[in-house]
């Protein structure tokens, strides 16, 4: 079983629990008026408890609506030093998808589920038993996605929603599979929106989760987060906890961002990347704004240009903060990661720079990204 984990240093305030423990130890009364109900009745006896409100019943309805299309990944990948020799087991979760412009039925779930495994390594079980293989994988391990192509007719799919409608507070569920205990469902809310201030490892780089406090737990990896209407909103991959379980705090990946990835996965194969060549600051901390002159910490900071890279060509400097990219401002260095690496190479983006106390503007052109090897 497999999910990403980030470690977190927490604690606990229990100011409130201790003025209830020391009301329960003086014994003293507390005083509470309410108006007197009649009891409920009881089924059986003459009378039936009426049915519950039709917004307690949906959440019955859209679990029973995604559960067909929600799936236990199990991954058989080649050994390694840690694993002494002996092939590593993982599983996760997935959900079954369509994707418009293909008559084939794909299996989400994350990158680090299936990440070297072969396509014949690989089972896709459904929540009927049935057991497939995958006649063909495509992954991105920078946005930790994965698609499983499967060739079997009939397959029920679950409909995707629209990620960037998604608001905090809003009530969604979390499908999968924790601990193997398949067709798992918890229920929490959107905690918050574009996270990208975790660690996930070398090979993700493109971050703008959506936080929630469902409960989610190893095994969960890849599985569907899902709003009350039924429709996909996310893909579970992370959680921060100190102990390597739920603890309220948990990512998933924009089902936006799956649909733009796993278009060009299917076209070209591989995915197309803006490129500019900075090395951006870990965040701008509030002391380190005022310092420079802004009145809010918002925006990227440049570290590093690369030499004869787009933004070395275009004027760009170290020392700089980078606050809109056209017309959109830049939040923090992930943000502006993620807004480069949408653009298309070759063309040309206008810049808004702190510098110097001012602000200015310049012209740079998008190059390509290319991994290193």
């Amino acid at each position: 079983m497999v999910m990403r984990i980030v470690k977190v240093s927490a604690f606990f305030v229990s100011a409130l629990t201790g003025g209830f423990l020391a009301q329960l130890i003086w014994n003293r009364p507390v005083p509470v008026s309410a108006a007197w109900e009649p009891p409920l009745p009881v089924p059986g006896f003459g009378s039936v408890l009426p049915p519950p409100p039709a917004s307690l019943d949906r959440f019955e309805r859209v679990a029973g609506h995604l559960a067909p299309s929600v799936v236990a990944v199990d991954a058989v990948k080649p050994s390694t030093s840690a694993t002494k020799g002996k092939n590593n087991e993982e599983s996760g979760s997935g959900v079954l998808v369509k994707i418009p412009g293909y008559s084939s039925t794909f299996a989400v779930t994350n990158n680090h589920v299936v990440a070297g495994a072969r396509a014949e390594e690989i089972t896709v079980t459904l929540s009927d038993g049935l057991i497939l293989r995958p006649s063909r994988v495509w992954t991105d391990p920078e946005s930790d996605i994965a698609l499983l192509k499967l060739d079997r007719d009939g397959l029920p799919t679950a409909d995707l929603g629209d990620s960037d409608k998604c608001r905090t507070g809003q009530i969604v569920l979390a499908f999968g599979s924790p601990f193997g205990f398949n067709q798992t469902v918890t229920m929490g809310i959107i905690s918050a929106r574009d996270r990208g201030q975790i660690s996930l490892g070398n090979t993700i780089r493109i971050k703008e989760f959506l936080q929630t406090d469902a409960a989610i737990n190893p095994g969960s990896s890849g599985g569907p987060l899902v709003d009350v209407a039924g429709r996909v909103v996310g893909i579970n991959t992370a959680i921060a906890s100190n102990n390597g379980v739920y603890s309220g705090v948990a990512f998933s990946i924009p089902i936006n961002l799956v649909k733009r990835i796993g278009k060009q996965l299917l076209e070209k194969g591989y995915v197309t990347r803006g490129y500019l060549g900075m090395q951006l600051a870990p965040g701008l901390e509030p002391m380190q704004a005022l310092k420079l002159g802004l009145e809010r910490a918002r925006g990227a900071l440049v570290e590093t240009v690369y030499p004869g890279s787009p933004a070395a060509v275009g004027g760009v400097r170290p020392g700089d903060v980078l606050l809109r990219l056209e017309s959109v401002e830049i939040r923090d260095e992930n943000h502006m990661i993620n807004l480069v690496s949408s653009l298309a190479p070759n063309q040309k983006v206008k810049l808004t720079i702190w510098r110097d106390r001012k602000t200015i503007v310049g012209d740079v052109v998008v190059g390509e990204w290319t991994r290193p090897k």
